[in-house]
């Protein structure tokens, strides 16, 4: 595979049109050609003599996750007031790079809220289903909620680092130490499940 060529923004002057005819992404004013998006460069050689330059993006563009969008994140810290969460799919789809999301203590559970206590619903390395309520700023993280039953923990470790069971909505057991921690538990939809 070629390596990409320079890649340029929108408005950046590329050539003048004298060198070159205006492609795809691009455009002409003034005897120069533009480029109209942010993206690579590239020069093609036609019959007709001058070469036709373009500006294409990217084929596979990045994945955002949206407010109402079920994601699959990854716990990386919890205190009293929040877990810290890194956005790993959104639905199904794996996100080139991940995201960070916060799942505050009200936004645990749909219920008795005041009574949540985030150590007793999440634990670092767990893996949870939730949704994103809020997109947050450019400081901040996505906001995320699991208030609902379908959203929650699905894969947690034990201390002994075998895959937990879930045995209730708030409580999953180790099979080899019969051990019970407390979380949040999912109950997992079938569109969601891996055949």
């Amino acid at each position: 595979m070629a390596p990409p060529g320079r890649y340029c923004v929108p408005g950046e002057r590329l050539c003048s049109a004298e060198e070159a005819t205006a492609g795809s992404g691009t455009y002409t004013r003034h005897g120069f050609i533009f480029s109209s998006l942010a993206g690579c460069l590239e020069k093609r050689s036609e019959d007709s003599g001058l070469p036709v330059v373009s500006v294409v993006r990217d084929a596979e563009s990045q994945l955002l996750p949206d407010v109402g969008a079920v994601v699959t994140c990854k716990v990386c810290s919890i205190n009293s007031r929040f877990a810290k969460v890194h956005i790993l799919y959104v639905g199904s789809t794996p996100l080139k790079s991940t995201f960070r999301g916060t799942i505050r203590r009200e936004d645990i559970r749909a219920t008795e809220k005041d009574k949540v206590e985030v150590y007793k619903s999440f634990r670092p390395g767990d893996i949870v289903l939730a949704k994103v309520i809020s997109l947050g700023d450019a400081q901040s993280n996505y906001l995320l909620s699991t208030a609902e039953n379908e959203l929650g923990v699905v894969v947690a470790r034990s201390e002994a680092g075998v895959q937990m069971v879930p045995i209730s909505w708030c409580e999953m057991q180790c099979p080899r130490t019969h051990t019970k921690d407390l979380r949040k538990v999912a109950r997992v939809q079938p569109q969601f499940l891996q055949t």
